[in-house]
């Protein structure tokens, strides 16, 4: 019972007890006892105040109806003693659009702002009020609030486990740090630069005025649909600069037809560059016949020119990197398309066909923060909880005054640059020092512990949505959506403080200062990271015993999720963290270098496991269009189990990783219930309607092929099978696919793990390694015949060598080449003794044959049935016989070697 509000009880349907409390006055809880057949209205016979432990009467001391005869006069006393000592326990604090913040704060006088009921809940716990024992609800009313200043919640407003303060929302209410723009009207005056093609077209307004001045915003949003900034190239389209001239700090661009670049002021340029970009003012342009060359204002012009990564690219074979400009009335040259004009205090805009911009809702930002929950590391925020709030219109201006050059993840370069002598304590080889600033965020969350936000929504936003910085723990982020954010949906845990290196590792004295126990489930995130395309879904620095769990998280420009900081295997701040049953998909819009799933450094006792990653973007403008993963364990990731998580095919990267990660079970095969399970469970799938509708460029598909590496040692003491076992587990691979002969060690594998191993194989100390991917014969058995293949198979493996003689090698695979068409009785000898494929890689005159037979069979007993009644095969082996000859280290009158398997 909530204070006994409206409480009803009945004995015998016809003795009637209620009692309401009086909210917030401390002066308790009034019963009355009345005849249910009297009607509707109560008749207050028996008046009492439960705080004073008395009951009046109007009329006698007791007062019992002729008609509950049934009832003993002594239960009528049992019931009326208890109710008497019940004591209000829970206030209820009451926010309208239509309330006033003189008012009481009740349901009849209700406040106007969430500013005044957070301070009456304040001083009601100030005052230890008897009637807050059970907690304080502060419950607005439908409507959009406008922020002129963040809502900031500090310790004194922390609840307790069994007095929490909960912010709900009774039907859809926004708290708003927007304004909205009206007085359209159309444009009829000429404005110089304003292309040809918007004549009669764009409508003009007056900036809104705010702190005094001209309003300035990066956003703007009409009928709840972010319009585009006017930029130089319409739609997708995006150009490629020409050059980039570190030491004179310009970059050359080619010149769009019809646009004057002379003259412009405020213009920007975004560049795309590996997995970030950057935003950059122009300071100066130069026109030289087709091209500009543009210089940059300080302090991004001399970070953007210092620091080593990420670079512009450069490179004729994937093309430099993409570009384009912004924020000129010039460019102006298209609907849904506007210009913010300081210099005149006008605002203009193209609608699209299906706007009407008098009946428009036109909103832009202005407050950077809506909430602000600020504990300090002795006095955390507690037990505050947001439900069903709506968080919209939030505003990040650092690059329009600073500029916005960042080093990953969307945390900005303070300073960077490369290393003249590599080398730090913590790492000998580093050539690169950064430090990082932080991006505002709408909800930002400072030392706070039993927090949550539940059925929330953060839409409309600048920067990041919500932001766990520092020295959280035990908060939860549960059943919302993230929709519609130009940076990421959620950052949780320290990254690097501005006054260390991002490459330190991070571990506090004081562990108070890491985030840990946090969780972050059932959430949708869609359509972020729509501004800074380096952002991610869900980054999580250095955080401990976190837990993300069945998320869904779709149309990102980068990863889906990005867990640790530091590119360290040192010991630091993060263990026992655990990514499981997300769905995570249509990532990688803009930037590669991207994973579904990404982490960085040492993490003991961290899982990832029965995640669902699918549907990577072809994007455009990638560096390297090639290089991009479902999961990527990057460098200094240790102590990992990655298990049974599904993707398509097993594209994955370990980049300098260091030791005990466990690689087991993911891929396609892993099973349906997994697949099934991942992602918003089902009391939360309602939030699936909110999904947007994803860009038509294109799904990536992995090409799968197989390859063989071949390690040599100096001598015949190769690595021991235990060490070869966790050799296995750390890079997944099948301990079946190493397979040994005399002083080498060969692996046959997925063409996908190649880049991983070309570094992890390095490893094993190996005198050299060799690599096979010029696969030139390829007997299948589901092509050649006309079979399906069985589900499990082993490979056996052989060498040899061709001749010396080139002609001859020449000749060898010419016979290869023509087999099928020319020798068919092969395929049919093949396909007799049951194999499932033979291949066979030539690396100079090496060959690495390899036989894929039914699991369980041996190649001796089904290698005769190649010959069975098939004279042409001892014909055929006959005339091979003179190309081939041993590899080193066989005997003299031995050609084909096996490899014997690893067990």
């Amino acid at each position: 019972m909530n204070g006994l509000k409206n409480c009803v009880s009945t004995i015998h349907r016809f003795l009637v007890v209620r009692g309401d409390t009086n909210q917030g006055s401390g002066k308790g809880t009034k019963l009355w006892i009345r005849d249910t057949n009297h009607g509707s209205g109560i008749k207050p016979w028996c008046v009492g105040n439960t705080n004073r432990g008395i009951m009046k009467s109007h009329s006698s001391p007791w007062f019992v109806s002729p008609r509950i005869n049934p009832v003993k006069p002594f239960l009528i006393l049992a019931i009326l003693f208890l109710l008497l000592s019940f004591k209000a326990n829970s206030v209820d604090i009451y926010v309208s659009k239509n309330g006033a913040d003189s008012n009481f704060g009740t349901k009849e006088k209700p406040f106007a702002t969430l500013h005044s009921a957070l301070r009456k809940a304040r001083e009601l716990r100030r005052l230890n009020d008897s009637s807050i024992k059970n907690g304080i609800r502060i419950i607005i009313e439908k409507g959009i609030y406008q922020l002129h200043e963040p809502i900031v919640l500090r310790p004194e407003d922390s609840g307790t486990k069994d007095s929490p303060t909960e912010i709900i929302a009774t039907e859809k209410v926004v708290l708003s740090g927007g304004v909205k723009i009206n007085n359209w009207k159309k444009l009829t005056a000429t404005v110089p630069g304003l292309p040809k093609a918007a004549a009669g077209k764009v409508w003009v307004t007056d900036i809104p005025s705010f702190d005094g001045n001209d309003l300035l915003f990066r956003q703007l949003w009409v009928n709840e649909n972010k319009a585009t900034r006017a930029k130089n190239y319409n739609g997708d389209t995006m150009g490629r600069i020409l050059s980039w001239d570190i030491e004179n700090k310009t970059c050359k661009i080619p010149l769009t037809k019809n646009i004057n670049l002379a003259n412009i002021k405020g213009m920007e340029m975004l560049i795309h560059q590996w997995w970030a970009i950057a935003n950059l003012r122009v300071k100066s342009i130069k026109v030289v016949g087709n091209t500009a060359e543009l210089s940059f204002m300080q302090p991004e012009s001399r970070i953007q020119f210092e620091h080593p990564w990420p670079a512009p690219w450069i490179s004729e074979k994937t093309g430099n990197s993409a570009f384009y400009l912004s924020n000129a009335i010039q460019f102006l040259d298209e609907p849904g398309e506007w210009f913010e004009d300081l210099k005149n205090h006008k605002l203009y805009y193209w609608p699209k066909a299906t706007e009407n911009m008098p009946q428009a809702n036109v909103m832009i930002p202005a407050l950077e923060n809506l909430v602000k929950i600020e504990g300090t590391i002795d006095n955390q925020v507690s037990y505050v909880n947001f439900k069903g709030i709506s968080f919209e219109h939030s505003t990040w201006l650092r690059p329009s005054k600073h500029g916005h050059v960042p080093h990953q993840a969307g945390m900005y370069m303070l300073d960077a640059y490369k290393l003249k002598i590599p080398g730090t304590p913590d790492k000998a080889a580093l050539e690169n020092q950064a430090w990082v600033g932080r991006p505002a965020s709408a909800v930002e969350v400072t030392y706070a512990n039993n927090t949550s936000f539940e059925n929330c929504r953060f839409e409309h936003l600048a920067s990041t949505g919500l932001d766990y910085k520092k020295g959280t723990s035990n908060n939860e982020i549960k059943g919302n959506l993230f929709k519609d954010i130009g940076g990421s949906a959620i950052l949780i845990g320290t990254f690097s403080d501005e006054a260390t290196e991002v490459h330190l590792p991070y571990n506090p004295s004081d562990k108070r200062e890491i985030s840990t126990n946090d969780r972050i489930e059932n959430n949708l995130i869609t359509d972020v990271t729509n501004e800074d395309w380096g952002a991610v879904g869900i980054g999580a620095g250095y955080v401990s015993g976190i837990k993300i769990l069945h998320n869904e998280i779709s149309d990102v420009s980068y990863s889906g999720i990005s867990m640790g900081w530091g590119w360290t295997k040192s010991q630091n701040a993060m263990k026992n963290n655990n990514i499981s049953a997300n769905k995570i998909h249509h990532y990688g819009k803009h930037m590669y270098d991207v994973a579904g799933i990404y982490t960085l450094s040492a993490q003991p006792e961290s899982f990832i496991t029965e995640n669902v990653i699918d549907s990577i973007y072809n994007a455009p403008f990638a560096h390297l269009p090639e290089h991009w993963f479902y999961l990527y364990t990057d460098e200094g990731s240790s102590y990992f189990t990655i298990k049974n998580n599904w993707t398509p095919t097993e594209k994955y990267l370990q980049n300098a990783n260091g030791p005990d990660n466990l690689w087991e079970s993911n891929g396609p095969k892993v099973s349906k219930e997994i697949k099934q399970n991942a992602g918003l469970e089902k009391a939360y799938q309602h939030l699936l309607k909110e999904k947007t509708v994803y860009s038509d460029r294109g799904i990536n598909q992995a090409e799968d092929k197989s390859v063989v590496f071949e390690l040599l040692f100096k001598s015949d003491v190769l690595p021991s099978n235990k060490v070869l076992e966790a050799f296995a587990k750390e890079n997944n691979l099948l301990l079946s696919s190493i397979s040994k002969w005399n002083n080498r060690l060969v692996i046959y594998t997925s063409s996908l793990k190649v880049e991983s191993l070309q570094q992890t194989l390095k490893r094993l100390n190996p005198s050299e390694i060799k690599f096979y991917d010029n696969l030139f014969y390829d007997f299948n058995r589901e092509k050649n015949c006309g079979d399906k293949p069985v589900a499990e198979w082993d490979n056996i493996i052989l060498s040899a060598n061709l001749v010396k003689d080139e002609k001859m090698q020449n000749e060898y695979l010419a016979y290869h080449k023509t087999q099928f068409e020319k020798w068919p009785e092969i395929s049919k000898g093949f396909c007799n003794a049951e194999f499932q494929r033979l291949a066979i890689f030539k690396k100079d005159r090496q060959l690495m044959l390899i036989i894929s037979i039914p699991k369980g069979k041996k190649l001796d007993d089904l290698n005769p049935k190649t010959t069975l009644n098939n004279p042409k095969v001892d014909e055929w082996n006959a005339i091979m016989k003179k190309y081939q000859e041993g590899i080193e280290g066989t005997k003299p009158d031995e050609t084909w070697v096996f490899f014997k398997p690893i067990e």
